[in-house]
């Protein structure tokens, strides 16, 4: 037994602390020394290769978990492979629920054309760069989405599969859009400025010509008699101008204030009962002069059965009235202007056709704009300001009706209706108060102004200009009126104290101590020291909040300049109780 153990084969054996052998070790040892210094260099770097792509792998896997953006993996079928914590927050699918899914759970059904052209692309080896897309969440919202797909490729360069980067643009789209609708807004914006400014220019132009041409008629005429150069005729002929142009002038400036009253939202309707037919009439006697120096043929069927109806008189004159002016002004000579007036069921209508120049298709839209004129130049064929029919639409709406325009094209006429509501007082009305109604218009149409409707009667004027001092005293005692003129408040007051007027009228805007502070130290005195004398308000202020005040202060009426001498007449007689009843 000893001598076994003795054999160099046995003796080589050894034996581990383990009880394991260590032949194997002894191997390993043995082939270790036998390797050159080359190789085994070349293993400690392969070694340490393997050992740093292990520590980017995971690095990378980290990066792509915690991204906030959604990092999904595909085969060339679509079928997802990979689904990071960005894609649960941005589609809401866990990756549980998305892994082994076709990516067309993501595809709104309208899109589903967009999968085939990018796995198209990934094939061919090509990278599909910042598309702007939508795709859908799990709850069936949408979602605005930049996606990147890049294609994944074999260690042979093969692709086998793609990854995708969703970005949620949502809140980028909303800013884009925000900031594409201020811009549209802002152009809009500035195209409207510089149309209003335009207008405003070509108004401004407008007003400076139509107000500046017939005071040119009128100073040049009133020069011309001044110096006595015209004889008898053309002297007549003169005054005719002036007194035409002066008119026009004035309706120009009530035009402006009309519209002023418009904008600010103070025009006020005076309502009342009234016979439809005489006011059309009237409307048609202020317009007939015109259509006759142009020959134009002037004709209305007005139909009675229209009767009454609930509206401001002096407005609905107005509104015919400027209805019939444009369309005298805008038909040649030899033409025709008609009026018709009928009721319809539980309205009345009020047209006026021409057989004038007609409005193109492109401007009737705007015909009812305030400053809006089918020419816009120094070229403009006829006169005016723009402003006649918007100040129509405008009374007609505030009476509860409706205006229209038509027309076949140019040269070919026009036609404007307007209609109003007949109220229900009207169509509930008996006999018995129409006749009531009619009686009543009646009687207040049949008072009438004496010959001389002043005559006798002491009348104190207030004023702070020589002109208009001199043409009331003229006008007034053209009546029959003794009349007193005063340059001033102090002047007046001292005047009631020697003479006793039966009227007052006084200017409002005078220097030092205006007409409502002249009026109050009146209403101030005693009767028999004037405190009590009725009193007229004759003013260039005439806008409703002067009237108010006017009555307010003590006037009894109010009339705003420039007044003709039959209406300033009239009003004074009113005021001193000398209208003859029949």
């Amino acid at each position: 037994m000893r001598a076994e153990y003795d054999r160099p084969e046995i003796m080589k054996k050894r034996v581990s602390k383990n009880g394991q052998t260590t032949a194997s070790h002894e191997r390993a040892r043995e082939m270790k020394e036998n390797i050159s210094p080359q190789s085994r260099a070349e293993s400690d770097l392969n070694a340490k290769r393997a050992e740093g792509q292990l520590n980017i792998d995971a690095l990378m896997a980290a990066i792509v978990e915690s991204s906030d953006d959604a990092i999904i993996s595909k085969d060339l079928n679509g079928i997802i492979a990979s689904w990071n914590k960005g894609a649960e927050r941005l589609f809401g699918y866990t990756a549980a629920e998305a892994i082994g899914k076709s990516v067309t759970i993501l595809i709104p059904p309208g899109r589903a054309d967009e999968e085939p052209y990018i796995i198209e692309r990934i094939r061919r080896g090509e990278k599909v760069d910042h598309y702007e897309t939508v795709r859908r969440r799990k709850d069936g919202s949408e979602v605005d989405i930049s996606l990147t797909v890049s294609p994944v490729r074999d260690k042979s360069g093969k692709v086998i599969g793609a990854s995708k980067i969703a970005r949620d643009i949502t809140e980028r789209k909303r800013i884009e859009i925000e900031r594409e609708e201020l811009l549209r807004r802002e152009t809009v914006a500035r195209a409207e400025a510089e149309k209003a400014s335009r207008i405003k220019e070509e108004f401004l132009a407008t007003i400076s010509h139509e107000l500046r041409s017939p005071l040119n008629a009128i100073l040049g005429w009133a020069q011309m008699l001044s110096e006595n150069w015209l004889d008898e005729e053309r002297s007549a002929r003169a005054f005719e101008v002036i007194y035409r142009n002066a008119h026009a002038q004035n309706q120009l400036i009530g035009d402006l204030l009309d519209v002023s009253r418009i904008i600010t939202g103070k025009l006020r309707l005076d309502v009342k009962m009234v016979e439809l037919i005489p006011i059309i009439d009237a409307a048609i006697d202020v317009v007939r002069p015109a259509a006759d120096a142009k020959n134009i043929r002037l004709s209305s069927t007005l139909d009675p059965a229209a009767g009454w109806a609930l509206v401001d008189p002096d407005r609905l004159q107005q509104i015919v009235w400027n209805l019939l002016s444009n369309a005298v002004k805008f038909t040649p000579g030899g033409g025709e202007v008609a009026v018709r007036l009928e009721r319809e069921a539980t309205r009345v209508a009020i047209t006026v056709s021409d057989t004038g120049e007609g409005i193109e298709s492109e401007f009737l839209p705007f015909v009812f704009d305030r400053f809006r004129q089918l020419e816009g130049d120094t070229a403009r064929a006829q006169a005016g300001l723009g402003l006649g029919l918007a100040i129509v639409r405008h009374l007609v709406e505030m009476h509860g009706g409706t205006v229209s325009a038509v027309s076949p094209g140019k040269g070919q006429g026009a036609t404007f209706t307007v209609t109003f509501p007949l109220t229900a007082r009207r169509l509930e009305t008996g006999e018995d108060e129409l006749d009531c109604l009619t009686n009543a218009g009646k009687t207040s149409q049949s008072r009438a102004q004496s010959p001389d409707p002043l005559r006798d009667l002491r009348v104190l004027v207030v004023d702070d200009e020589l002109d208009a001092r001199e043409l009331f005293h003229s006008m007034l005692t053209l009546y029959g009126a003794e009349v007193k003129v005063c340059s001033s408040s102090a002047e007046a007051l001292q005047t009631l104290d020697e003479w006793r007027p039966d009227v007052l009228v006084s200017d409002i805007g005078m220097p030092h101590e205006d007409g409502y502070e002249f009026m109050r130290k009146v209403r101030e005195r005693e009767p028999e020291r004037g405190g009590r004398i009725p009193a007229l308000a004759v003013t260039a202020y005439a806008r409703a909040r002067d009237e108010r005040k006017a009555y307010a202060i003590g006037y009894q009426m109010y009339v705003s300049k420039p007044v003709e001498p039959g209406q300033l007449a009239a009003t004074i007689a009113s005021l001193a109780g000398r209208v003859r009843k029949d």
